[in-house]
């Protein structure tokens, strides 16, 4: 179509410039290689996985098919509201057949692939299919005429391909970010398996510094432990040995929640997953002093969360407000010679994760006692080691922190640009 008889810009459903669950374009031999993608191959931040092949009689029948260049928009609840679709690339011999829980959509003439696929990724058009589904509890879809019915900006097609080019150039940044922070994660994650059975050694000798040999290497250097070998001069005993006190955070009414109280009071909801708190976020209540002078978080304290998200524990660092641990949580007084930060990061091990599997209570939510706590193994290294220990971890979570921050900061760029160009408030040149 020439470019004078391009659509005009306007609000149109996205039916306007996209087939809505077409059929293939051509026969296809039942000894074709295809792609096959499932609801799982599809990721919630936008994209594929890897997928597997196979050949198209052996997936024929029961399933969507689709192209290259097609965009897929899961209609099932959860999965829609995740934001879980993709723009279909590498696909084998340009063809797959996948769950029938996906919609297709299918460029016409008019159309940009790439515009279309982002604004399905808009969070206001995924608000308004919600308002579209039908069915019910837990099997609720978005039905194929919502595309058909519901408008959006579209503009002429090659000012489509401007805005998804500017679009999808913060994509790939948020996506190499995210690998970043995927690698640096991994690379933690590998640290702590050696940090906490290897730990590092603090003699003057060549190995300084660095890991000690490995067990297989220097058996002389190891003892076998309730957590497995660990180094001869770690102390092999009992969570609870460096455990000066433990308290429970005081229950109290909801009604005492009040932005005018004098005391923040920190919920599991107010941790990240890597037991960071979330300090801006913890709710105030006003609660007598009498009752919670002895719960008041102090620089160094350790919080672990005892009820849901068991055993995740986070670092209290002094503040401006009092803060205490919620009535699901508990606050970890520990004594001289015992890291905090060393402590936090062994309840991150797989070694630790066994015990909290081993003590929680399950129900309808998982329960764990803060006095079985005391009763976890750990193997602890001097207090110059400990302090080494997390020293090494530190590096990498910095870039891990830094990573994220960037990665935080590219996603309300793509929000604002996404506001911006696709509703045609700011026009692309």
């Amino acid at each position: 179509m020439s470019e004078l008889l391009e659509i005009e810009s306007g609000r149109y459903p996205l039916s306007k410039i996209a087939e809505v669950n077409p059929s293939l374009p051509k026969k296809v031999s039942d000894e074709t290689l295809v792609s096959f993608v499932t609801m799982s191959d599809v990721k919630e931040e936008g994209g594929l996985y890897e997928f597997e092949n196979k050949l198209f009689r052996e997936v024929r029948s029961g399933f969507t098919r689709f192209i290259e260049n097609d965009v897929i928009f899961a209609k099932i609840t959860p999965c829609m509201e995740n934001g879980k679709g993709a723009l279909a690339k590498r696909l084998s011999n340009g063809l797959a057949c996948g769950s029938t829980e996906f919609h297709v959509l299918r460029a016409n003439s008019d159309g940009c692939p790439e515009y279309i696929y982002q604004i399905t990724k808009d969070d206001s058009y995924r608000q308004k299919a919600e308002m579209y589904m039908t069915g019910s509890a837990g099997q609720r879809r978005v039905p194929s005429d919502f595309f058909k019915k519901f408008e959006v900006y579209i503009p002429s097609k090659k000012q489509q391909k401007k805005i998804a080019k500017i679009l999808s150039t913060v994509d790939n940044l948020i996506e190499k970010t995210q690998s970043l922070i995927d690698k640096y994660t991994a690379i933690k994650q590998g640290m702590m398996a050696d940090l906490f059975t290897r730990g590092i050694d603090m003699t003057t000798g060549t190995h300084c510094g660095k890991l000690r040999p490995s067990v297989e290497d220097a058996p002389d250097l190891y003892k076998q432990t309730e957590l497995g070998w660990v180094p001869k001069d770690w102390d092999d005993t009992k969570l609870g040995k460096y455990i000066e006190k433990y308290l429970y955070g005081p229950r109290f009414d909801a009604g005492q929640y009040s932005i005018d109280g004098n005391v923040k009071t920190i919920r599991g909801t107010d941790f990240t997953k890597y037991g960071e708190i979330l300090y801006e976020q913890v709710p105030i209540a006003e609660i007598p002093i009498g009752k919670i002078k002895h719960h008041i978080l102090k620089q160094g304290d350790l919080v672990v969360i005892t009820t849901a998200d068991c055993g995740l524990t986070a670092v209290f660092e002094e503040q401006d407000y009092a803060y205490i641990p919620s009535a699901y949580a508990v606050k970890l007084k520990l004594i001289e010679g015992a890291d905090p930060y060393f402590i936090k990061a062994y309840m991150q091990t797989d070694l630790a994760e066994r015990q909290v599997n081993k003590y929680v209570r399950q129900g309808t939510l998982g329960n764990l006692p803060g006095s079985d706590l005391l009763d976890f193994f750990i193997a602890m290294p001097s207090l110059n080691e400990q302090q080494a220990i997390v020293s090494k971890l530190t590096s990498v979570e910095q870039l891990i922190v830094k990573e994220k921050f960037y990665l935080a900061k590219m996603h309300k760029k793509k929000k604002g640009l996404m506001q911006d160009l696709l509703t045609g408030k700011v026009q692309v040149s």
